[in-house]
């Protein structure tokens, strides 16, 4: 990741799927390299963070509503706000869904819906508001976005409630800014050789509130982050915010 900052010159980082606690994500790596860094996490599974070199402030390490998971029910590292340079930014890691029947698909639609339902709240209550909700959203919302649907047929991530779930946050103002300037997978899996073959998913992106969504001047994906030894199962996308 400093490697990728240092050659993007990227100044807000979001991260998502950390998989440590607080004690062992590198803060001090990031430090020195200039950024300032928050990190939610509470043990290998999930997990958030933002590194920015912008400033950091505000932190939130849920939104209001946001549905808990287990039984136990317990909160989850899977969302972090931040205000960095006057724009709120979140990390989002959305759930998974599992399967179709699986309860933790329920979850994850009325994850979506909680996260809705406090966006737009944020909007009314400030139009000006410059707010991105990035991260793995977990959903293909077009069937462009998958290699093949057929290998889909009767997934998650593909099905309509999640698509429709993704779709409604236009209801309530936002904006997807990376389509208009990007058509390119985000995600393939370690099995079956998915990246040397493409066989990929575009699953990440960033919906912006209008008066951000006004400043967008570009975005990318950065597929060659998927190469080499040790690389995510994802890429960086990239907005360029004048």
């Amino acid at each position: 990741m400093l490697a990728f900052l240092e050659r993007s010159g990227t100044d807000v980082l979001a991260m998502q799927e950390t998989k440590c606690r607080e004690d062992q994500f590198p803060h001090l790596a990031f430090q020195a390299a200039g950024y300032e860094v928050v990190h939610h996490g509470f043990n290998q599974w999930n997990g958030v963070a933002v590194a920015s070199r912008v400033g950091i402030s505000d932190v939130q390490t849920a939104f209001e509503g946001m549905p808990t998971w287990g039984d136990p029910a317990g909160a989850e590292a899977r969302a972090l706000g931040v205000t960095c340079d006057g724009v709120r930014v979140w990390s989002l890691y959305v759930p998974n869904g599992r399967v179709l029947h699986d309860p933790h698909y329920e979850y994850k639609l009325q994850w979506l819906a909680a996260l809705r339902e406090a966006a737009g709240t944020w909007l009314r209550s400030d139009p000006d508001a410059r707010i991105a909700l990035v991260g793995d959203w977990n959903i293909a919302p077009r069937d462009e976005d998958v290699w093949d649907m057929s290998v889909f047929d009767g997934a998650t991530h593909v099905s309509p409630p999640e698509r429709e779930a993704f779709r409604a946050f236009e209801d309530v103002g936002f904006i997807e800014v990376t389509r208009p300037y990007v058509d390119q997978y985000t995600y393939w899996d370690y099995q079956r050789l998915r990246f040397p073959r493409n066989e990929g998913m575009r699953i990440d992106f960033v919906q912006a509130s209008p008066q951000l969504a006004a400043n967008v001047v570009g975005a990318r994906i950065d597929r060659d982050e998927r190469k080499g030894k040790g690389a995510s199962d994802h890429v960086p996308v990239i907005v360029d915010v004048d």
